[in-house]
């Protein structure tokens, strides 16, 4: 199996609402199956903040209701073992796209809230409770990292592997 770190590097926040689109660069990342049979599976979810004064951000991980597709763009996506081999299809990633990701209303899974004036917020699974994505189409084919209040800087990491 292989394990990958997506990240991103200094992302200012835009907040939006459920069912709405995102707005590119705006958001950490989106994660999407590579076909329409891959599972990955969400082992950590790590923000650190990088605000200059207090700003209080609520990064949520959710279901997209849409998921993103052509034009996509943004992220960084390394394999954890420098020894190991890619999987013949890779997840894919961004935080740009033509047709933009819209979170769930209904489908929230984690709610990090953070202090973006250093603060940080980390989630880690527990063995066989981590969060899955199964596929590429909406809902369970793709997760998003995005705010929905406040609009802090943050850089961070999602560490996954391809099941």
């Amino acid at each position: 199996m292989a394990r990958y770190a997506l990240s991103w590097t200094s992302v200012t926040a835009v907040a939006v609402a459920d069912a709405t689109n995102f707005t590119d660069a705006g958001y950490p990342t989106f994660l999407q199956g590579g076909s329409s049979t891959q599972r990955l599976n969400i082992n950590e979810v790590y923000i650190g903040g990088e605000d200059a004064a207090s700003n209080p951000t609520t990064m949520i991980l959710a279901r997209d209701s849409t998921v993103a597709a052509t034009g996509i763009s943004g992220g960084r996506n390394a394999m954890l073992d420098g020894s190991g081999t890619a999987p013949g299809t890779v997840a894919i990633f961004g935080s740009t796209s033509t047709t933009k990701p819209q979170r769930s209303a209904t489908l929230h899974l984690l709610h990090l809230t953070l202090n973006t004036y250093g603060g940080i917020s980390r989630w880690q699974a527990r063995y066989g409770e981590e969060i899955s994505v199964v596929g590429n189409t909406a809902s369970l084919g793709e997760v998003s990292l995005s705010s929905i209040t406040g609009t802090g800087k943050t850089s961070g990491h999602i560490l996954y592997e391809v099941a």
